[in-house]
């Protein structure tokens, strides 16, 4: 009986090592692994912003050089930069450059890029095509790109016809259909409508958390402020699902709608 006991109990300690103590290394080998993965990933990916950084013209070759360039060419499209339009995109010009180790070269590249572009003109389709290319078969960012593009022409109280012209050309380049696009902007029109129907100026006041007594300086300031924290981020934006854009646009528009609202109301 004794011998028994004891092969039973040499047994269970086999077991009990197989499926404890072997797994929690072999776990915990994993997890080491996954961590050293991580680490080599992190270097490579801070090697390959560096070196795209490194120059203009390799930056202009990326994906976000030729997004800033389409950026560009919405922009200038209709001729003119309005208040928000501008600060969207100085706010864009921010959260790329922030992910990059030299924060301010790289703003000043996309500067640079920017100006250089919104000066060019019969080159969008190309750019858009490059763009496409690089993007592979990624139809989540495609449609990011896209609705970045559709929120910034937004802005300024609507699209144009020449902006519309401009994003036809860029989403037939990036094979999102005109159906698409049409449906996207749909939704950027019915939420604007709908914003511009149902705010009034005391709507205005609490959305911008300002008082009917405060001057229009520090409805400005305030303005500003919120429009940088719930503004759409173009980098922030590659971990969210679609909905993100469309929440963080209507909440811009909010603001910006409350903001003129009171502005007007102040001239009286």
């Amino acid at each position: 009986m004794k011998l028994k006991k004891w092969i039973v109990l040499a047994i269970v300690l086999v077991l009990f090592y197989y499926i404890f103590i072997v797994n929690i290394l072999v776990t915990l080998s994993i997890i080491a692994a996954l961590y050293i993965l991580f680490k080599i990933y992190k270097v490579y990916a801070k090697n390959k912003l560096r070196k795209i950084s490194s120059s203009k013209e390799l930056f202009r070759e990326s994906e976000l050089g030729l997004f800033i360039a389409l950026v560009a060419k919405v922009a200038k499209a209709d001729g003119r930069v309005q208040e928000l339009e501008a600060q969207l995109i100085g706010m864009m010009f921010d959260d790329i450059s922030g992910v990059f180790p030299d924060k301010e070269k790289t703003r000043t590249i996309l500067k640079d890029i920017f100006n250089e572009e919104k000066e060019k003109d019969g080159d969008t389709k190309e750019i858009a095509q490059s763009l496409n290319i690089l993007l592979g078969r990624s139809r989540l960012k495609r449609r990011q790109f896209v609705e970045f593009l559709i929120q910034l022409a937004f802005v300024d109280n609507g699209i144009s016809p020449d902006e519309d012209k401009v994003l036809r050309e860029i989403v037939t380049e990036l094979n999102i259909t005109l159906h698409e696009y049409e449906a996207l902007l749909s939704k950027f029109e019915s939420m604007v409508k709908n914003k511009q129907q149902s705010m009034s100026l005391n709507d205005a006041y609490k959305i911008l958390g300002v008082s009917e007594s405060d001057d229009i300086s520090v409805v400005k300031k305030t303005y500003r402020k919120l429009v940088r924290q719930y503004h759409p981020d173009i980098i922030k934006s590659q971990d969210k699902d679609e909905a993100y854009i469309e929440e963080a646009t209507a909440k811009t528009q909010e603001i910006n709608q409350a903001y003129e609202i009171i502005k007007e109301s102040k001239k009286k």
